[in-house]
C-alpha cells in the first residue's frame, strides 16, 4: 500500500501538479503538492498536498492536507512534538494518521456542521512510535506510566492549531489527538 501511495504522488509530480515544497514552508516537509480535492457540497481542498513526513518524522500513511494544516503540523512537530518526547525511547520516529480530509460532519453527526476535515484543515493522531520500538497510543497512554509525555503532546499543539482535542474533551477523542487550523478571537480552543 505505501508504495502505491509513493508511486500515486511521483505520477502526480510528472503530471505537472508538483509544487516545491520547501518554497511554501521552510521545514523539512516531504510533500507534494496535487490537484484540488473535489468533494460534495463544501468539501474538498483547493490547495492540497500529498504529506508523508514532517520535520523528520514520518506520518504512517500519506495525507492530504491543505497548505495551513501542513505547515502548522511541521511546525507543531519540529516545535512541540520532538521536544515532548525528548529523548524517551530515543526519541520521536513517526505517528499513525488515523485520519486525514474526509467529507464529513464534526463527529460525523447527521445534520451537523462541517468538520474541518472536509476542507483538508485537520489531522488526527492516535499513535507515536519511539525510536527503539516503544508504540505510545493515546487510547493506552493517556493513563498510564506515559501519561506525561502524552500530555506533553497534546498540551504542546495548543498554539500550532487552532482546535486541540483529546481524551478529555469527549467520547469521540478517547483514541486519538484532533488537530485543526480553525481560528478562534480567544486564541486556540484546546479540551
Amino acid at each position: 500500500m505505501r508504495w502505491l501511495c509513493l508511486l500515486a504522488a511521483m505520477s502526480v509530480a510528472a503530471c505537472g501538479q508538483g509544487e516545491d515544497v520547501s518554497a511554501v514552508a521552510p521545514g523539512n516537509i516531504n510533500a507534494v503538492k496535487i490537484a484540488s480535492v473535489n468533494g460534495r457540497g463544501s468539501c474538498g481542498i483547493r490547495d492540497a498536498w500529498l504529506v508523508s513526513e514532517v520535520a523528520g518524522i514520518r506520518l504512517s500513511r500519506p495525507t492530504r492536507l491543505s497548505r495551513e494544516a501542513m505547515v502548522a503540523l511541521d511546525r507543531w512537530v519540529s516545535q512541540g512534538a520532538i521536544p515532548a518526547v525528548g529523548s524517551v525511547g530515543g526519541g520521536l520516529e513517526s505517528m499513525t494518521v488515523a485520519a486525514g480530509y474526509a467529507c464529513r460532519t464534526r463527529n460525523s453527526r447527521p445534520g451537523g456542521r462541517l468538520s474541518e476535515h472536509a476542507r483538508g484543515n485537520a489531522i488526527d493522531i492516535s499513535a507515536f512510535r519511539l525510536r527503539d520500538g516503544t508504540r505510545l497510543t493515546v487510547l493506552d497512554d493517556w493513563n498510564s506510566r506515559n501519561r506525561d509525555v502524552m500530555r506533553r503532546l497534546w498540551r504542546s499543539a495548543c498554539g500550532p492549531f487552532g482546535t486541540v482535542l483529546g481524551p478529555n474533551a469527549d467520547a469521540h477523542h478517547r483514541d486519538h489527538f484532533h488537530f485543526d487550523v480553525a481560528e478562534y478571537r480567544s486564541g486556540s480552543y484546546c479540551r
